[in-house]
């Protein structure tokens, strides 16, 4: 199966894609959307989705992931991060593939073991996971790998108590 993880941001969209296989992780691209600043934010949710587009066609993940936002301090902020992943999941739907959501405390608990993790040890784990040495930058991307990875052993455990 071939995951694609998302964090979204308003102004850098972490992505990770990864295959999982026979309970094996493998990297296979990981980057940052970053649609600039200065931009309005429907030229931001363009890029945004644009770029969705693009890696969808491009590698052909079987699940799309997206972290979903719990809680945010400002409303403004909260309401342009809403904009932005609905933009990516837009473009998820219209290419037939189903959105599973993820908060951050199930990602931790799923990549580290508890879920009051700290972003160093989600980054470590990460790496260790997939068997990189360096670590991905921004954190976005991490973070994004992290999602695709909780997935993976989301959906493995469904698998196995024939649920899925």
């Amino acid at each position: 199966m071939r995951i694609l993880g998302i964090d979204p941001g308003s102004l850098t969209t972490g992505f990770g894609i990864v295959d999982f296989d026979a309970g094996r992780l493998r990297i296979v691209a990981a980057g940052a959307i970053k649609p600039g600043r200065s931009r309005s934010l429907a030229a931001r949710l363009r890029v945004a989705a644009d770029s969705m587009n693009d890696l969808l066609r491009e590698h052909s993940p079987s699940e799309v992931c997206v972290e979903r936002v719990f809680q945010h301090l400002n409303v403004h902020s909260a309401l342009v991060l809403a904009h932005v992943r609905g933009a990516l999941m837009l473009e998820a739907a219209r290419a037939g593939l189903e959105v599973h959501e993820y908060t951050a405390l199930q990602v931790k608990h799923a990549v580290v073991g508890h879920g009051h993790a700290g972003k160093d040890q989600v980054r470590a784990m990460v790496m260790r996971l997939l068997s990189i040495r360096v670590l991905p930058r921004p954190s976005d991307v991490s973070d994004a790998l992290a999602v695709a990875i909780c997935h993976a052993h989301s959906s493995a455990s469904l698998r196995r108590w024939g649920a899925s």
